[in-house]
């Protein structure tokens, strides 16, 4: 008698269909197989139990005395999965009511499941092995929808076609380039187009830069007061720059010859500091509101506008001085004003924030006891 074994080793069909396995005789495997078919279309599993069908029939038709069963293995590893289809291989021969030798058809669909084959030789003789291969997986029309299938996927769209679409602009827009006669101007924008794209995959600024989009909507929604004050600081931010490049201007109308990198530098942060410090001051502020809506403010947030404000004291004094606009003194008064400024609110806040949690405390400890 021949045995038709098919071999499913990872157990696609239990696990996918609840078959008890194995499966014996031609009716209980065309069940199988159909069963398996509708719950997995594309299980290359399939292609092989109706391989083993197909077989069978074609040896019964012949009149050769011939079964068909399906064996399989587990999803837990080669050796595991082996030693399963070996208990199953088992179990159909003892299943087998025939007083001829027994050989068997291996029927597989690749070569990780072909690795049961000594397993199989070990309890009976195999007069052949065949693999199944799918014919359409081999031509062109496979290639087709696997392309298309990928060109689905909206992350492969974006890392494959953008790029492959500047690429094929360089050309079209070199042309219009030479027409305009811009030739380096477009090349270069094609380039620093690509390059821009490039960089951006590589450190995955598209997913921050969502990221952050999402959180200014979730802030805008909640009414959140930091995304206002982000704004306003972001404005105050460019006007100090403004001023700042009006004061390097000015000096440097002053100054005969070039002026100094030093000088320079503190021209500018003269010209600038009290639009950046009022930046930092409106940031901090909403942000302590924000703490203070959501009742998780703590009394050493109230220092940081404070602290910007002893900042900027110190630096405004020291850029003047550097310019020549203040003495010895002011500048002595100011750095001690401005370090003053940071000890007093760090310590005042400190205390408060003492004082106020043991009294905290001490309220609700006769709550505690009565309870």
């Amino acid at each position: 008698m021949l045995l038709v074994l098919c071999v499913d080793l990872d157990d696609d069909l239990g696990r996918k269909t609840g078959f008890s396995t194995p499966v014996i005789g031609r009716d209980p495997v065309e069940e199988a197989a159909v069963a398996l078919a509708t719950a997995d279309p594309e299980d290359s599993d399939v292609n092989v139990i109706f391989q083993g069908l197909h077989v069978y029939d074609d040896l019964s038709d012949r009149g050769e005395s011939v079964e068909v069963a399906v064996v399989t293995g587990n999803d837990q590893g080669d050796v595991n999965a082996n030693r399963e289809v070996g208990d199953e291989v088992d179990t159909v021969l003892a299943s087998l009511s025939t007083a001829e030798d027994v050989t068997a058809l291996v029927i597989t669909d690749g070569a990780q499941d072909e690795s049961v084959i000594p397993i199989i030789r070990s309890r009976v003789p195999i007069d052949g092995v065949r693999r199944v291969v799918v014919r359409q997986a081999q031509n062109l029309e496979s290639m087709y929808y696997t392309i298309k299938q990928v060109l689905d996927d909206p992350e492969t769209r974006g890392t494959v076609l953008i790029p492959l679409g500047i690429l094929l602009l360089i050309y079209p827009l070199a042309l219009i380039g030479s027409a305009l006669e811009w030739p380096g101007f477009v090349l270069g924008t094609t380039s620093a187009l690509l390059g821009l794209y490039l960089i951006s995959r590589g450190l995955g600024l598209g997913d921050r830069l969502d990221s952050a989009v999402e959180r200014a909507r979730r802030s805008l929604y909640a009414g959140r007061t930091t995304l206002l004050a982000y704004v306003v600081a972001a404005a105050l931010v460019v006007l100090g720059a403004v001023s700042g490049m009006n004061e390097l201007e000015t000096v440097g109308e002053s100054t005969p010859g070039d002026v100094a990198v030093p000088a320079a530098v503190a021209a500018f942060a003269y010209g600038s500091i009290q639009w950046i410090a009022a930046a930092g001051v409106t940031t901090s502020l909403g942000q302590i509101t924000d703490e203070y809506i959501a009742g998780t403010l703590e009394w050493r947030y109230l220092n940081a506008p404070f602290y910007v404000l002893s900042i900027a004291i110190v630096l405004q004094a020291v850029s003047a001085f550097f310019l020549d606009l203040v003495d010895t003194t002011y500048l002595a008064t100011a750095l001690t004003a401005g370090t003053l400024l940071g000890i007093v609110s760090t310590l005042t806040f400190a205390v408060a924030e003492s004082r106020f949690s043991d009294a905290n405390e001490s309220g609700e400890t006769p709550d505690a006891k009565s309870t």
